[in-house]
């Protein structure tokens, strides 16, 4: 199915998504609608089906049963390179067998863009010069990617996934591995790309922070959806990880959620 590509087309929807392996079923009869430039949450306990999620959502796996459609289209009926011109992915598992440099894993961000046997140009090679510039590694661009700590190789992978220029973005767990400093930072250089962002999001209070609306998923399933105040209660907390909270807003709007250690 193929909608029209005017303003009324969802930049993601999935209807009635069920995955399982082997016998377990993951997720089941998932239903959710993403509008265009939207900050998307996806919250849920270790084991609730996220990272499974989003991986059915960029084809790593695929769907027992349901369809997703990607600006309109069925995902199914895109080529990889297709996908590849429209979705941008930062995952969790990153492992490098080869020995690159930081500006030479950002630059595979553009490789969607070329066709076979091109090479980059003068606008790729700025695009890469100003995104490395951004997330602060410009001045480690000629060394071994091998040889980064965890969280400045998080940074390279986002500047790869930002220059490939896509209008969604999906991250999984995006501030894996990084300081508070770079947790924010990273963050706002998200939101500020005026892009759909589809995020896993473990900190709660990040996911507050930031996200325009929040799926929760428990178990493999959408338990609550909603805004932000909406979804993010004291009673959802409990209902979803078992921990008590509270909640409190500051003097500018920004709700806070605070954990209770050693309650029930």
């Amino acid at each position: 199915m193929s909608l029209n590509k005017g303003d009324e087309y969802e930049m993601l929807e999935i209807r009635g998504l069920s995955y399982q392996a082997r016998d377990r079923k993951i997720l089941s009869q998932i239903e959710m609608h993403i509008k265009k430039k939207e900050f998307v949450g996806i919250i849920g306990p270790n084991g609730s089906g996220k990272s499974t999620l989003l991986k059915n959502i960029y084809k790593v796996l695929k769907p027992q049963q349901g369809e997703i459609f990607l600006m309109g289209d069925n995902l199914t009926s895109m080529s990889n390179r297709e996908m590849a011109q429209n979705l941008s992915v930062l995952i969790q598992e990153q492992e490098a067998s080869f020995d690159f440099t930081v500006e030479e894993v950002v630059m595979m961000g553009r490789h969607a863009r070329k066709k076979m046997m091109e090479s980059e140009d003068k606008n790729d090679k700025k695009l890469v010069e100003e995104i490395l510039k951004k997330v602060g590694l410009l001045s480690i661009r000629s060394q071994s990617f091998l040889t980064l700590s965890g969280g400045e190789k998080q940074r390279v992978l986002i500047a790869r996934a930002f220059v490939q220029d896509t209008p969604c973005l999906i991250l999984d767990e995006p501030t894996n591995h990084l300081d508070i400093k770079y947790q924010l930072e990273l963050m706002n250089l998200v939101s500020d790309q005026n892009k759909t962002v589809i995020a896993a999001i473990h900190d709660l209070n990040i996911a507050a922070l930031y996200c325009s609306y929040i799926y929760v998923l428990k178990d493999g399933q959408i338990t609550a959806h909603g805004l932000p105040h909406e979804v993010l209660t004291e009673e959802t907390i409990f209902r979803v990880y078992g921990v008590r909270a509270k909640l409190y807003t500051d003097e500018t709007g920004q709700k806070h959620i605070l954990f209770q250690a050693g309650q029930k």
